[in-house]
């Protein structure tokens, strides 16, 4: 074999590779995305319980049970479950989250996003709008 036919084959093992990187890499990046936004209209959604203290008391129990395993006890993104999503589970506690309008977050823990789950079926209205009265307490729980 000379060195020409080898160096070309060696330049479509680049070639091929490459290609292969390109076409692989958009799925990657995808699964990677962590900017996860609910329809504007979602912002127009008033909560119901906004300024009830006792919401937030209420939705504990429910975020134990089924939020805490991925978002960590205080809401940090740390919980056990989580370390090996992608993306990794929100941390309450970040502008990111707490920017958001009532209506976003509800609309987000009601129609759910891969591997978020959706709740609209497992929970009740109320008791989704009072986990969104859950995760602002967690916000300002030190």
């Amino acid at each position: 074999m000379s060195i020409k036919s080898s160096f070309n084959i060696l330049m479509l093992f680049v070639a091929t590779f490459y290609l292969m990187s390109f076409l692989v890499h958009p799925v990657n990046k995808k699964n990677e995305n962590t900017d996860w936004l609910a329809p504007v209209e979602a912002d127009k959604t008033i909560n119901p319980l906004k300024g009830d203290e006792s919401a937030w008391g209420k939705a504990k129990e429910t975020y134990n049970t089924l939020c805490a395993i991925c978002h960590g006890e205080n809401g940090l993104g740390d919980g056990i479950a989580g370390i090996a999503l992608k993306p990794r589970p929100a941390n309450f506690k970040l502008d990111r989250v707490q920017k958001q309008s009532d209506g976003a977050i509800f609309w987000k823990l009601t129609n759910g996003k891969p591997p978020m789950a959706a709740y609209q079926e497992s929970l009740t209205e109320e008791q989704r709008w009072q986990l969104v009265n859950y995760i602002r307490h967690l916000a300002e729980d030190n």
